[in-house]
């Protein structure tokens, strides 16, 4: 590290900010990223960068935030020095891994099935057909405009996400629900889940419709996370198939361990494990 002091600027951050965009990061993440670098300088008050100040950040944090949370911010702040060369790293908090989640967190296929037929209910065919396809497809929200009428053709979709490009396969009872659907609309080519006008369907609103719906499903709002139609699909497909490494490949996951993220079952289910081992006598 060189022996200029270093200030956290609205400049510097709006320049990181720009590289994550080249890089492709989903905006979702750039908008977190920057709200995290945000909040240190706001803590610093125009106070120079030290490992000792992003220390007393990291303690500050911590009063008020779950590990989990800190950690996140964390990895955020990290990156941003690493741009700068600046040569502070901060330590992640030691956190113990589950190994599986609360059962009001896991989207069962009978809470994905309800807010399909709600929707239906509501004459909603647009955001039927949007879950169906997250749901057997396992794509991200971000992904659904390579959901194509020429992929829906030819049953399978090439995604591109961060630089890495992987193949979707479709379903025929997808296919053919979403060449009905196109053709009924007009889209003879290109996005098929696109508004009036053409452009992609912005992702914020459809979360926004999920979640309402979900009132209407009975479905716990907190069990509706950006993943959990993704989460849904690899559970279900590991389940069937007990092949991790293949499921990696579907989700277009570099790492297995974050696929390992993605198929940890609810608390109640290992507990009847446990259970079934008879071993109090």
């Amino acid at each position: 590290m060189s022996n200029d002091k270093f200030y956290i600027t609205t400049e510097k951050i709006n320049e990181y900010i720009s590289y994550l965009r080249d890089e492709e990061h989903a905006p979702a993440t750039i908008e977190k990223y920057s709200r995290d670098i945000r909040n240190l300088k706001d803590f610093l008050n125009n106070s120079e960068v030290t490992k000792q100040t992003a220390i007393e950040w990291e303690y500050e944090l911590c009063q008020t935030h779950k590990k989990s949370s800190v950690n996140a911010m964390i990895v955020a702040v990290n990156g941003f020095f690493k741009y700068f060369n600046i040569k502070i790293n901060i330590k992640l908090l030691k956190i113990q891994k589950n190994t599986f989640l609360s059962k009001n967190k896991i989207l069962s296929v009978n809470d994905y099935e309800r807010l399909i037929n709600t929707a239906k209910s509501r004459n909603d065919e647009s955001l039927a057909l949007l879950m169906q396809t997250l749901g057997s497809t396992g794509i991200r929200v971000s992904e659904l405009k390579f959901i194509t009428v020429e992929a829906m053709r030819d049953r399978k979709a090439e995604v591109t996400n961060k630089n890495k490009t992987r193949i979707v396969f479709i379903t025929k009872d997808l296919k053919k629900l979403l060449l009905a659907y196109s053709k009924k609309r007009g889209i003879i080519s290109g996005s098929i889940f696109v508004t009036k006008t053409g452009k992609p369907l912005d992702r914020s609103n459809i979360w926004r419709k999920i979640k309402k719906l979900s009132e209407l499903a009975k479905v716990e709002k907190n069990k509706l996370f950006t993943h959990n139609f993704r989460k849904m699909f690899a559970l279900r497909f590991y389940n069937k198939s007990k092949d991790i490494s293949k499921l990696a490949d579907i989700l277009g996951h570099s790492n297995i361990n974050t696929t390992r993220l993605y198929i940890m079952e609810s608390d109640d289910k290992h507990l009847k494990i446990i259970e079934s081992l008879k071993l109090v006598i």
